[in-house]
């Protein structure tokens, strides 16, 4: 599996280019543009590994993460992929398929499965690979995603905290922002998940 993490706009939005290598398919997580320049790094970055991207995948339906939907779709066609309960965050363009907890997105020979892991919006997802998880804004290095938006629950928040924690040390964890970890460092350091105290 090909993992490309891009840093893109005014928010410092996770973009990552997931691909498959012996197919050359792939998709996109959290296209968050908000320049032409970001759009063109990620493209850029496409085409030099000749990959065809098949979805746009959004973890959830803030627009840091989901910005950039349209101008990818127009270039490269592929389908919008969210959580059915974020959907209807998404006006222009909608989403094109709706997830749920369980199903898996898949682009060649790489499956992600999709924890439906909601707190910072009632659609979060988690996308579960091998060895990796893409877990938007639900769990950063040594912090969690905020509850306190729209749509948001800190009840919630500790549910898929707790989902995630299940995971084995080894996975690596790539957030929506700020740098990768894994799941083994954020169990023994992240203040957040030493106890739930805080969401009492």
């Amino acid at each position: 599996m090909f993992i490309k993490m891009l840093t893109v706009g005014a928010l410092w939005t996770n973009c990552y280019v997931v691909g498959d290598d012996k197919t050359c398919e792939a998709l996109i997580i959290d296209p968050g543009f908000d320049t032409g320049r970001d759009l063109k790094k990620t493209l850029d970055e496409v085409s030099n590994h000749d990959f065809r991207v098949k979805l746009i995948t959004n973890t959830h339906g803030h627009p840091d993460h989901t910005s950039g939907n349209k101008a990818t779709k127009h270039a490269t066609g592929a389908l919008i992929v969210i959580h059915e309960y974020d959907a209807p965050l998404l006006v222009d363009p909608s989403a094109d398929v709706i997830l749920h907890d369980g199903d898996v997105v898949r682009v060649g020979e790489v499956s992600l499965r999709v924890l439906h892991t909601p707190g910072h919006s009632r659609g979060s997802v988690s996308l579960l690979g091998d060895n990796v998880v893409f877990c938007g804004d639900t769990l950063f290095a040594g912090s969690i995603g905020r509850y306190d938006l729209p749509g948001g629950s800190v009840e919630e928040t500790v549910r898929s905290l707790k989902k995630l924690l299940i995971l084995p040390d080894h996975v690596r964890v790539y957030p929506g922002h700020g740098p990768a970890t894994t799941i083994g460092e954020e169990r023994r350091s992240n203040p957040f998940l030493q106890d739930f105290s805080w969401a009492t």
